[in-house]
């Protein structure tokens, strides 16, 4: 079961529209989420909506505000916002197709997986996916969701699954000017035998990417420390990292490398012991109060 979509609509290309259905392609509770905890009595720290510091406000109550002048805001309230003229709402338009490869990294945020409307022929949808993936274009376009409008690419995932990936990317007003940053290198005259050696070294290291063969390390070590601290075991403690190597030029550095080439692909690493996560053991005494 794939649980109800975060979006539905029509996808529009010129005269040709098609319901689509976009479902989150990222598992948001994969990982350890920590709470807040007061050390001394080991309750939960709870967060409260106050007023002039010390009066609370029921959730009910809260509604959206933008502050036009210092302290001064016009209050919207949610069912305005829910019934915004905005006609991304329901529709995606595609403005353009584009070369996958004019889409850089950077503009990318968040992946869905689209899929056709259960409810209606996948004969369009089918055959649209067909001419993005023979021509290698993504399609440009943009959807409202979550508070906001969203720039938005579709493609074709590589390999044999018939469905179509959606991201939302950012807007060219978000993004700041690498130019302002980059400008800042010096340039440097480049040796060609290093160049030759690096380029050796890029083709030594070369190999087909496997995506699961990656793992979040910093997650497997929570889950590592968690479960030592439930089970009162020694604290895995972090190893001392290795000291850079002193008095090596790059080119004796690059050849060694080259001695010591493997292949890229990582081996698969073992699973942590454990992947309970239980809460941490703490005492639960009484908080003793200073006296004022």
């Amino acid at each position: 079961m794939v649980g109800r979509p975060f979006w539905s609509g029509q996808l529009k290309i010129s005269l040709v529209s098609f319901g689509v259905q976009l479902y989150p392609a990222v598992n948001a509770q994969a990982g350890i989420n920590f709470h807040q905890i007061d050390k001394a009595t080991g309750q939960r720290v709870r967060h409260m909506n106050v007023v002039n510091q010390d009066q609370p406000v029921e959730n009910a109550e809260i509604v959206k505000g933008y502050e036009y002048a210092k302290g001064k805001y016009v209050v919207i309230d949610p069912e305005e916002i829910k019934h915004l003229r905005v006609g991304t709402k329901k529709v995606i338009e595609v403005k353009q197709f584009v070369d996958l490869s004019d889409l850089s990294p950077a503009l990318f945020e968040k992946p869905y997986f689209v899929l056709p409307d259960p409810k209606q022929s996948h004969e369009a949808y089918a055959v649209v996916r067909e001419a993005m993936k023979q021509s290698g274009k993504a399609a440009v376009g943009e959807v409202a969701f979550g508070g906001r409008e969203h720039l938005v690419a579709f493609s074709v995932p590589a390999g044999n699954a018939r469905g179509m990936m959606a991201y939302t990317m950012r807007y060219a007003e978000e993004m700041r000017k690498a130019e302002e940053y980059f400008s800042s290198i010096a340039p440097v005259e480049i040796d060609k035998k290093q160049l030759a050696m690096a380029a050796d070294l890029v083709k030594a290291y070369s190999a087909p990417f496997h995506f699961d063969e990656y793992k979040d390390d910093y997650e497997a070590a929570l889950h590592e420390l968690v479960e030592a601290k439930q089970k009162n075991m020694p604290l895995p403690l972090e190893e001392e990292a290795p000291r850079p190597a002193h008095g090596i030029g790059l080119m004796d550095a690059l050849r060694r490398s080259l001695e010591e080439a493997k292949p890229a692909a990582p081996q698969r690493k073992k699973p942590p012991a454990s992947d309970k996560s239980g809460p941490m053991l703490v005492k639960n005494p009484k908080r003793k109060h200073k006296a004022a």
